[in-house]
């Protein structure tokens, strides 16, 4: 029972994480996990079954099967382990270690001399090589064509290929055979590029536009901070020469007995008394908050954060309906105040 809780727990938490992600880092996540799903998927498909079904029962042509079925299940866990680190290079974020890719690239070759003892031994049908060799580059060729250019890329599959089908005619493997995995591996290569590279490009795209969307949110506030700040200037500053120079001038009046010193300091009072005022009003024109202008900005903030967002009511401005007069002010700051967090807490329907 104990067990069985934890199980649920386990299940309940990564409900709650995907819930918590939002929709580009959803699909993002998708994009991974079907590209790490793609070498169980040939490893199944293209290796297990054709062993399965036309792997010879001599003692030599098991073993080989095992080991090569075996080292396939390693190259596809590397691979796995690959894909995120190809995905953040191939974006620019993060340089992917190519020390990583020695183990992988030993593992093929070892793949691909287990391949040609299987078909020097006759250990395997001729339609059960054809799907060994689709199933041989996989592994190693999904996080790869992220890591170098398409033109590497096709230049190494191609002498990769070229290797394999020399050393398949050295074990005595017929000419029909070696055109049919020659034709494997061209469409198992471009199968990958189609399907890898295109995936990646358009997740690196969308990743540059939110970017680009959390940079011109983060301008759009640095602009509203200098204009906050030209404004003060503007309030204050001459307002301030003014009431320098008046002191200045007031000094200079009471240090030799004038009256007129007082007048002076009776307006420099009544220059501050008008800029507080003034100050006041500027502040007050960025604090309040209007509630239809309140709500559809909120809107625009929910829907930037990916989260669906209608506004109901058609009795106030903009179809938003008015509360009392009284009221506004508060509903105005909380229409203000929530969608921030509700944008940052959890991304879905409002």
């Amino acid at each position: 029972m104990k067990e069985l809780t934890e199980v649920i727990g386990q299940v309940r938490g990564w409900r709650r994480g995907w819930t918590e992600r939002t929709k580009l880092q959803r699909i993002d996540l998708y994009t991974r996990v079907t590209l790490c799903a793609l070498p169980w998927i040939f490893l199944v498909s293209w290796g297990l079954l054709p062993l399965g079904a036309t792997l010879d029962r001599g003692p030599a042509a098991m073993a080989l099967g095992g080991a090569f079925f075996a080292v396939n299940a390693v190259q596809c866990l590397l691979s796995n382990r690959n894909v995120s680190l190809s995905f953040a290079h191939y974006r620019g974020s993060e340089p992917f270690p190519m020390r990583r890719l020695r183990l992988p690239a030993a593992l093929l070759a070892v793949l691909t001399g287990l391949l040609v003892a299987l078909a020097a031994v006759g250990g395997i049908k001729d339609e059960g090589l054809a799907l060994l060799v689709l199933d041989l580059p996989v592994a190693f060729t999904i996080p790869y064509v992220l890591l170098v250019p398409v033109r590497t890329y096709l230049l190494h599959c191609a002498a990769f290929a070229v290797a394999l089908v020399a050393l398949l005619a050295a074990v005595g493997v017929p000419g029909g055979l070696l055109f049919g995995a020659a034709l494997s591996l061209v469409v198992v290569f471009l199968l990958v590029l189609t399907s890898t590279r295109p995936s990646a490009w358009s997740m690196s795209v969308m990743w540059q536009a939110e970017d680009a969307r959390d940079m011109q949110a983060r301008l759009a506030v640095a602009e509203e901070r200098l204009r906050f700040g030209r404004d003060m200037h503007d309030v204050l500053g001459r307002n301030l020469a003014v009431i320098a120079l008046k002191s200045e001038l007031a000094v200079e009046l009471a240090q030799r007995g004038n009256a007129a010193a007082v007048d002076q300091m009776v307006e420099v009072q009544r220059i501050a008394r008008a800029s507080q005022q003034e100050v006041r009003d500027v502040v007050r024109g960025y604090r309040e908050a209007d509630l239809p202008t309140e709500l559809l900005g909120a809107k625009g903030v929910l829907e930037a954060a990916g989260i669906s967002c209608t506004v109901e009511g058609a009795d106030g401005p903009a179809g938003i309906g008015a509360p009392r007069r009284s009221r506004r002010p508060s509903a105005g700051w909380s229409a203000r105040r929530r969608p921030t967090s509700c944008a940052t807490a959890t991304p879905g329907t409002a």
